[in-house]
């Protein structure tokens, strides 16, 4: 039992120690340049299309004209978030991340 109250205390001075050094670090800014983001051009069409929909007058079309362009957005936009070029962690990955390698180190 008190290996686990001691445990339990180290971890719990660990991750309230851990952020502080974090937010008191001094942030570096990086500059970003416009030649790293070039966008594809099927993605550019899809902006294109995105921004023709935006602008079209839909007062004079009927509900099922306007189903179809909800659609039509929608999926558009599902297609645009798969072409992300990141890699996303969820807050469970990265907690069962850090505890591992707790573990092993």
């Amino acid at each position: 039992m008190k290996k686990v109250f001691y445990y339990l205390m180290i971890a719990v001075m660990l991750f309230g120690i851990f952020p502080t050094t974090i937010i008191a670090a001094e942030k570096v800014k990086t500059a970003i340049s416009a030649e790293n983001k070039e966008v594809p051009a099927e993605v550019k069409v899809m902006y294109n299309r995105l921004e023709e929909i935006k602008t079209m007058d839909k007062s004079d079309l009927s509900s099922s004209e306007k189903r179809e362009l909800r659609k039509e957005v929608r999926t558009i936009k599902t297609e645009l978030k798969s072409t992300g070029h990141g890699v996303y962690l969820s807050v469970g990955a990265i907690i069962i991340i850090v505890l591992l390698l707790i573990l092993l180190l």
